[in-house]
This record gives C-alpha cells, sequence and structure tokens, in this order.
C-alpha cells in the first residue's frame, strides 16, 4: 500500500485526538483505579459545544476549546456526585450508561444537527496544533502525577481504605480524577470535531469508549507513556491493515489477544520511558540508579 504524506499525517491527526482522550482515562483507569466506558460521552459533549462555539458564536478556536473542556467538566462534576461512591464494577456501569445516553440526547437535539449530523465546522485541527496540545497535555498530566495529589490517587488506587484511613480524602480525589479525565476526553472531542468539519453522534457510540479504554489497557496500566503507546499502536494498526477491508477489525482484536494473553500488564507494564533510560545508562556506566520497577524485575529474573 502506498503512503503519501498527507495520509500518514491524517492519520497521526487521530493519533493525537486519541492520545487526549486515553490520557485522561489513563489519570482516572490507571492512577486512581476507577474504570470507565463512558468517556466518548465527554469526547462528544467537548465536540459538539466547541462546534456551535466557533460556528454560532465565532469564538477562537482556543476558546471555543476552553468552552469544550468546561462543559463537559461541569457535567463531569455533576454525574460525579451521584456515581463515585458507587464501587467496582457498578460505576463501571454507570459511566456506560451515561455515555450512551448522551449519544440519545444528542441524537434528538435539532439545534445540534440531531442524528442528521452538524456540518460545517471550521477545520482548525492541523497537525502542529494537535502536537502542541499533547505535549502540553503530557507535561501537565505528569507533573500531576508526580505532585502530592498524584501520589494520593495512586494511594486510593492501591488500597482505599488504607488511604481514607491516613487521612486522604477518597471523594475528593475521585472527583479530580473524574473531572480532570472528562476535560481531556472534551479537547480530543474539540480536535476531532474541528478536524472532520462534520459531527454525527453516531461516532461516539459504546465501541468508541470500549476502543479508548482498551488502548489504555495495552500500553499499561499507571504508564504515561503506555499511554502514548497504546494510542499509537491501537489508532496505526487498522489503518495498517485497510486492505484487508473487513478483515482488518479482526486482525486489530487478535493483536489486542495476543498482547493481553502474553504480557497482561500492557506493553509498559507501568514503566516509563525515563525508566528504560536510566536502566540503560546504568548497564552503560555500572552505576545503579534507583528504578523500582525495572529492579523489582531484574530481581525476580535472577
Amino acid at each position: 500500500m502506498y503512503f503519501d504524506w498527507y495520509y500518514i499525517e491524517g492519520i497521526l491527526i487521530l493519533v493525537g485526538v486519541n492520545l487526549m482522550v486515553v490520557l485522561g482515562l489513563s489519570l482516572l483507569t490507571g492512577f486512581t483505579g476507577l474504570f470507565s466506558f463512558g468517556h466518548a460521552g465527554f469526547m462528544l459533549i467537548g465536540a459538539y459545544v466547541s462546534a456551535i462555539c466557533s460556528m454560532n458564536f465565532n469564538m477562537p478556536f482556543v476558546l471555543a476549546m476552553i468552552m469544550g473542556a468546561v462543559a463537559a467538566m461541569a457535567v463531569a462534576a455533576f454525574i460525579g456526585t451521584f456515581t463515585l461512591n458507587l464501587k467496582g464494577d457498578y460505576f463501571c456501569i454507570a459511566t456506560l450508561g451515561f455515555g450512551e445516553s448522551m449519544r440519545l440526547i444528542f441524537d434528538n437535539l435539532d439545534y445540534f444537527g440531531g442524528s442528521r449530523g452538524l456540518p460545517g465546522i471550521p477545520m482548525k485541527t492541523t497537525f502542529p496544533v494537535v502536537i502542541i496540545v499533547c505535549v502540553i497535555a503530557i507535561v501537565l498530566m505528569t507533573c500531576l502525577i508526580k505532585s502530592r495529589h498524584g501520589r494520593n490517587m495512586i494511594a486510593i488506587r492501591e488500597e482505599e481504605l488504607a488511604s481514607q484511613a491516613i487521612g486522604i480524602n477518597v471523594f475528593k480525589y475521585k472527583m479530580i480524577s473524574f473531572v480532570i479525565s472528562a476535560a481531556f476526553a472534551a479537547i480530543g472531542g474539540v480536535l476531532y470535531a474541528h478536524y472532520l468539519g462534520y459531527l454525527q453522534p453516531l461516532m461516539f457510540q459504546l465501541t468508541k469508549s470500549t476502543e479508548l479504554t482498551i488502548m489504555v489497557i495495552f500500553g499499561g496500566l499507571g504508564s504515561i507513556g503506555g499511554s502514548v503507546v497504546g494510542a499509537f499502536v491501537l489508532t496505526f494498526i487498522p489503518e495498517l491493515f485497510r486492505a484487508f477491508s473487513t478483515w482488518r477489525l479482526v486482525i486489530y482484536g487478535a493483536v489486542v489477544v495476543l498482547i493481553m494473553a502474553t504480557r497482561p500488564q500492557g506493553l509498559m507494564g507501568g514503566y516509563e520511558f525515563t525508566d528504560f533510560f536510566r536502566w540503560i545508562k546504568r548497564k552503560i556506566t555500572g552505576k545503579k540508579y534507583e528504578t523500582p520497577a525495572l529492579l523489582k524485575e531484574e530481581g525476580e529474573q535472577s
């Protein structure tokens, strides 16, 4: 198959769109321990709100992006008030219902185009814009995870009752994680809307939420680098096998099953790229650097 730069650039933009949502999901699922199958709903909110701001109110792209993120955060705060006290699978089911409800609501709102869709959206999403947004998002997410708040979220993931016992406000940090992840998903939706120039609620079905969650697990839970790898690989694979037509999704599924069977912790397995760089440096210099994940794995092997 012949790949020209225009085609590859389009795929890379879609990688960036998925990466934004996957980063938010990684915070919620990988670092806080809450599984969600409704983030396509937050993508939808960000996409439609920003599209209306751009089309009907002539807002600049950045301001429209902020409005989309704020709308998704407000909805997440409202939904989280009633669902974040749910345990285990019940929260997951609640988010699944939320995602499908949002799709059906927008499917019946004529102001947003209804089931016919919303055409004529300004195409402001370019490759440089996606790179800038994704780099800023990765830096912000890294700073959050390394902060005290990020450590509290990880503590909640590891043991919720123990976290509560030592004074961590579990509900507060679950809410922060949920709201931030919704904002990231909404920004992904904003980029998506302004890249395609057209929106339809069918683009944000349960299948979309499932694909995004698979990317998080595939890359590795509790790893920002894993989110990057998962979004990149699982966005490219269906395109590489597009020549196989209907069989390409079968191949996509087979690759995911193979990775989950051989490496259930995901490709990165909780590591970050910096861990590998330090490990390589330690091998070259012979000095021991503190890379807990890699050193633990080496100890188990020996």
